[in-house]
């Protein structure tokens, strides 16, 4: 299974509303789990080589639990913020080019209108704007990576 079929299966398990899906081969195991509102939870993979039967998947299931567990304080503190979202599928860019400032940092206040980043799609650079105004928290995606729609951004705190 390769990353493009992972990928899919994931986005069809979180558009589905399952919970939890298994899915195991001679060569792979995957554990996708979901949180109970699809979208505001984030999406948990464990992928493991089978090595014995029965006997080695009950071992890892445990260590998942704590992983999500402190997920669940860091969705605590992020409540009161703007989770500001991907309106496209392409490749985010944090400033106009490789020598530039990035159009916002950690600490920068914005209001509507502000370009927050680029996202070129099919060979087009699209400025994104801000729709709100506040403080920028958390940039949450890394310069020059592939995003995809309705992917969170950044954070902004209104206050």
């Amino acid at each position: 299974m390769d990353l493009k079929e992972i990928q899919a299966l994931i986005k069809f398990v979180a558009k589905s509303g399952a919970q939890e899906v298994s899915l195991e081969t001679e060569d792979f195991k995957i554990n996708i789990k979901t949180g109970s509102e699809a979208g505001e939870q984030p999406t948990y993979i464990q992928a493991v080589a089978p090595q014995a039967p029965v006997a080695m998947p009950a071992a890892p299931a445990p260590a998942a639990a704590p992983e999500a567990a402190p997920a669940a304080p860091a969705a605590d503190d992020t409540s009161n913020y703007i989770t500001v979202k991907s309106p496209m599928i392409g490749t985010f860019y944090r400033s106009a080019g490789p020598d530039v400032d990035p159009f916002v940092k950690v600490g920068d206040t914005i209001k509507p209108g502000d370009v927050l980043c680029i996202v070129e799609a099919m060979k087009l650079f699209n400025e994104i704007e801000s729709e709100v105004s506040g403080k920028i928290v958390k940039v949450l995606v890394d310069d020059q990576t592939p995003i995809e729609y309705d992917q969170p951004l950044f954070l902004v705190d209104p206050s």
